[in-house]
């Protein structure tokens, strides 16, 4: 905090001249006492706590330790909620400067405080005398000091005038009725119904939790930000916290910008008995510039409640991981060994293979094998298998099969936008899960439409949960999990009651032992009557013949 003056002794006194400093106002404990702070320098800046001089103002109510059931919560006593308030729209994130008057053997400072750059601001004191919310302490008093005196006076008209405290009646009505527990956090929130509440910030646990008043009903609660999650603070057992890498830069970002101020909160959800809310406040929505500095990282599982647009969170984290600032200065993007042309391009589809990858031929003529970005094909789960039979994917997995038969409409012989999101390395084999090579994982898309968006809408794949910290994910992960929620509100393909699909059946013509005979098909079998349509799964040779008798080499896979 900055010093106008360094304390001196004046000729002939050996007391030494206070002298005039000044801060920021970071919070008002009470109507009479403040904690400043200084300007940050390289981090959070050194604060301290200053009692106004001079003057008596209610103690606002505390709650009950929970460590001791038999206590109870204290009430504010009158008058103290006004006063408290009476400080806070004047000081909070106001300068002032103040002059330290004396200091106790515990450490308290009392001081005069004035609003603004020096002494000719006002006189914090003694504006709350005027509008009677504080009384001046006689006792004690010298009456050659003028300050005293003239609070004094000041006290005298509030008297004759009945301003607050004075006036008549006990003051009850100032008394609040705080509920610092909900019985029902869910029901509470659900009556709501997601409209902007009224509150003040009360506390900042870190960056991204803050313990709110909503008003008028003085419910004291505690919110966590939708969408995002701060690096926080750290205690194991008894010993002191540990914050994590940027937890008290964070922590300081949301302080200097929320605490005590007016704001709106839209409480969205609550998980495990935590409240879900976005924080408005008239100069910006804070979840959003957390995660553009680069002090938050998006929430997969709370995202989903976010009402304000996912997207603008993703977009914030983005910028940050671009720039390498704060919690992403080692980032490395999933992409960074590619060079353009191979993150993006345009390609043919040449080959649709189940239901979550194409062959796609490149401009040089290189055909690329792509797999959708972040989605589950349809798979078997919880049933037997015949181990004496072998497992046609295609054709024994629900679902596979019109997973497949909508690439295929959709892609076939046309040309689509492909964006690489990640490489995933290959894995070798283990004894449950097979080996599997490098997979480039990329986002298709075709006229504009999301291929694996639109095929995650229609229930013929999931969407893949990953870790909180696994970037290697899809650009367009959010619109995923969205059409996922629609297709389980729908209760479309996977997310049908009835599970089992009956594809059409295909006739394999090849493949059989050679001590079994492949079957008689008589040619009329074949003929089509009228137009009819085929689907080539399969060419073992060059050679096809489109009349006459069914050929020895008819390719596999006819229908």
């Amino acid at each position: 905090m900055a010093s106008a003056a360094q304390s001196a002794s004046t000729p002939g006194s050996s007391a030494p001249v206070p002298s005039l400093q000044r801060g920021i106002v970071k919070m008002v404990i009470s109507g009479f006492a403040i904690i400043v702070r200084g300007q940050p320098r390289g981090g959070p800046p050194p604060e301290r706590q200053i009692n106004l001089s001079n003057i008596r103002a209610g103690i606002l109510g505390r709650r009950a330790p929970p460590n001791q059931p038999e206590a109870k919560d204290t009430p504010d006593e009158p008058w103290a909620w006004p006063a408290r308030e009476f400080l806070r729209k004047k000081l909070i994130g106001k300068e002032v400067c103040f002059v330290v008057e004396f200091k106790t053997l515990q450490g308290r400072e009392f001081g005069m405080v004035y609003l603004g750059k020096d002494t000719t601001g006002e006189n914090i004191a003694e504006s709350l005398v005027a509008e009677g919310l504080a009384s001046v302490k006689r006792e004690g008093m010298r009456g050659s000091n003028p300050d005293q005196a003239r609070l004094c006076e000041i006290e005298d008209q509030a008297k004759a005038s009945k301003k607050g405290m004075w006036a008549d009646g006990t003051g009850s009505h100032t008394i609040r009725d705080i509920k610092y527990t909900i019985e029902n956090p869910r029901h509470f929130v659900d009556s709501m119904h997601q409209k902007p509440v009224n509150a003040i910030i009360e506390h900042v646990r870190d960056g991204s939790v803050v313990r709110a008043l909503l008003l008028p009903d003085y419910y004291l609660v505690t919110v966590m930000l939708s969408g995002v999650k701060c690096p926080t603070f750290k205690r194991e057992g008894d010993g002191p916290e540990i914050p994590e890498p940027f937890a008290a830069e964070a922590k300081f970002f949301t302080e200097s910008r929320l605490l005590q101020r007016d704001v709106q909160i839209i409480l969205e959800s609550c998980q495990n008995q935590n409240i879900l809310g976005t924080i408005l406040h008239p100069n910006g929505n804070i979840t959003e510039l957390l995660l553009k500095e680069g002090f938050a990282r998006c929430v997969d599982w709370s995202m989903a409640v976010y009402t304000q647009g996912s997207e603008k969170l993703r977009a914030g984290e983005r910028s940050a991981k671009e720039r390498k600032v704060r919690i992403w200065r080692d980032y490395v993007a999933p992409t960074a060994n590619l060079d353009q042309k191979d993150r993006q391009f345009v390609a043919k589809v040449m080959q649709v293979m189940n239901a979550d990858a194409v062959v796609v031929k490149m401009n040089s003529g290189e055909h690329k094998t792509i797999h959708l970005s972040s989605i589950r094909p349809p798979r078997l789960e919880g049933e037997s298998q015949d181990k004496n039979r072998k497992l046609r994917p295609l054709y024994d997995i629900p679902y596979m099969f019109e997973a497949r038969e909508f690439l295929r409409k959709k892609l076939i012989g046309k040309k689509v936008n492909v964006s690489v999101d990640y490489i995933r390395a290959a894995t070798p084999a283990t004894e449950t899960v097979p080996a599997f090579p490098e997979r480039t994982c990329a986002t298709v898309t075709i006229g504009g439409i999301n291929i694996a968006e639109a095929l995650i809408s229609k229930g013929l794949a999931t969407v893949i949960r990953y870790r909180q910290d696994d970037d290697q994910r899809s650009s367009h992960y959010d619109e995923l999990l969205a059409a996922e929620a629609r297709a389980i509100k729908n209760g479309k393909g996977l997310h049908s009651k009835k599970r089992n699909s009956h594809p059409p059946s295909c006739r394999h013509l090849r493949g059989y032992p050679e001590s079994q005979a492949v079957p008689s098909i008589p040619s009329e079998s074949w003929s089509l009557r009228g137009r009819g349509g085929i689907c080539i799964q399969w060419v073992p040779s060059q050679t096809l013949h489109a009349k006459g008798d069914v050929p020895d080499h008819l390719p596999a896979g006819w229908y």
